[in-house]
């Protein structure tokens, strides 16, 4: 039995832990990097989800077609929606989570042509 330089305790297990969720992270990231068809269709399907829950009627090959600059026969509202969410899933690496400014600012590419008070907050 081999003998170690250390004792086993809870927080080496933590750190050994913590190592292997990152590694699992940096490879993922490697993987989605490595190719952007993924990416990008990983993209739209997200899109298609979220706006799938408010009430957009599109399907996944129509949000594509959006996407992609196809034209689709649908109400304009939902192309817009469409179209407003892909161009801030594009922004997003420049936006800081913790600023109020840029909060406004997504909300101002998603709801454009969709709401009065886009990039504002509410006045009542």
């Amino acid at each position: 039995m081999q003998k170690y330089p250390f004792q086993l305790n809870t927080e080496i297990l933590n750190l050994v832990a913590e190592i292997c969720e990152l590694t699992g992270q940096l490879s993922t990231q490697s993987k989605l990097n490595n190719s952007p068809q993924l990416r990008r269709s990983n993209r739209i399907k997200t899109i298609y989800s979220s706006l799938a829950i408010e009430q957009n009627t599109l399907t996944l090959d129509q949000v594509t077609a959006v996407i992609c600059g196809k034209r689709v026969l649908a109400p304009p509202k939902d192309i817009a929606e469409v179209q407003n969410a892909y161009e801030i899933y594009d922004r997003l690496d420049t936006l800081n989570p913790y600023s109020v400014d840029d909060l406004l600012l997504a909300h101002e590419v998603m709801t454009r042509g969709l709401v009065d008070e886009s990039g504002s907050f509410r006045s009542g």
